[in-house]
């Protein structure tokens, strides 16, 4: 299937209620259907239904509860794909889950690979082993989860036979205030070195852990430059459109891929 035209993204920064499911859902709810316009896909923010939280014993759900179901119902009413990252519990483990969940009610999903372990991240969950892709729209689609942002190996876009792994690179995170110079410097890198189109989606507030975040939620392109954006540090939910022709007449232009080095990742 060739990729449509045009891939319309909503990034989600916003402020977050603390372990508070039904209050965070119920907030998302109502931005999600502040939308100007339908889109293609919804991207909500690091574990949305709770904050960055390591009370996994708390906190965690089975795939197909609450949270799982609020997606479904919303992704079937908007028509829109709906991801985000969930405190998930499975065969007695605890992930760090990015879900997604499309219109039809077919859902797929990423582990976090790379767990943070300055905040204990990885004394809580299971790393994730396997990276999926998602398609959609014709869209090739690489999910990533926060402090992944650091492993450029892990996200790497590998061509066979002349074409990419993914067309579109997106992080959800909650990514601290304190290192936001690395968010900002690394969203556009991975733009540049994968060819292809990447979005983060940060939070703003303090949660309860005292832990600062500015949002800094963008969109960059394949030679890394920016898409215009609102404040960075204020809660907003808006649309970006992503150009196929613009991206595959840059490949063909620029093939640097075709310099690229081989691995193999263990």
């Amino acid at each position: 299937m060739s990729k449509s035209p045009q891939l319309k993204i909503a990034l989600v920064q916003t402020d977050l209620y603390w372990k508070n499911k039904t209050a965070n859902l119920a907030m998302l709810e109502e931005k999600i259907w502040g939308l100007k316009e339908p889109v293609d896909l919804i991207i909500l923010p690091e574990m949305f239904p709770t904050g960055f939280s390591m009370d996994a014993q708390e906190l965690a759900e089975p795939m197909n509860l609450g949270v799982s179901k609020w997606m479904k119902q919303m992704s079937a009413q908007t028509g829109s794909v709906i991801t985000g990252s969930v405190i998930i519990s499975e065969n007695g483990n605890f992930y760090n889950r990015l879900i997604w969940v499309e219109p039809n009610g077919k859902m797929s999903h990423y582990d976090k690979r790379h767990l943070f372990r300055m905040a204990s991240e990885d004394n809580t969950f299971s790393p994730g082993q396997k990276l999926p892709i998602f398609e959609w729209k014709g869209w090739k689609i690489c999910p990533q989860v926060c402090y992944d942002l650091r492993f450029p190996v892990w996200s790497r876009n590998l061509w066979m036979d002349g074409e990419p792994a993914y067309d579109f690179l997106f992080y959800v995170a909650s990514w601290p205030a304190a290192r936001t110079s690395a968010w900002d410097a690394l969203l556009p890198a991975r733009a540049i070195e994968n060819l292809c189109y990447v979005a983060g989606v940060n939070r703003v507030g303090k949660d309860g852990n005292g832990i600062d975040y500015v949002g800094h939620s963008g969109v960059f392109d394949f030679k890394g430059a920016p898409f215009s954006k609102p404040d960075q540090e204020s809660e907003f939910i808006e649309i970006f459109h992503l150009n196929a022709e613009a991206l595959d007449s840059y490949r063909q232009k620029f093939p640097a891929w075709m310099d690229s080095d081989t691995f193999t990742i263990r």
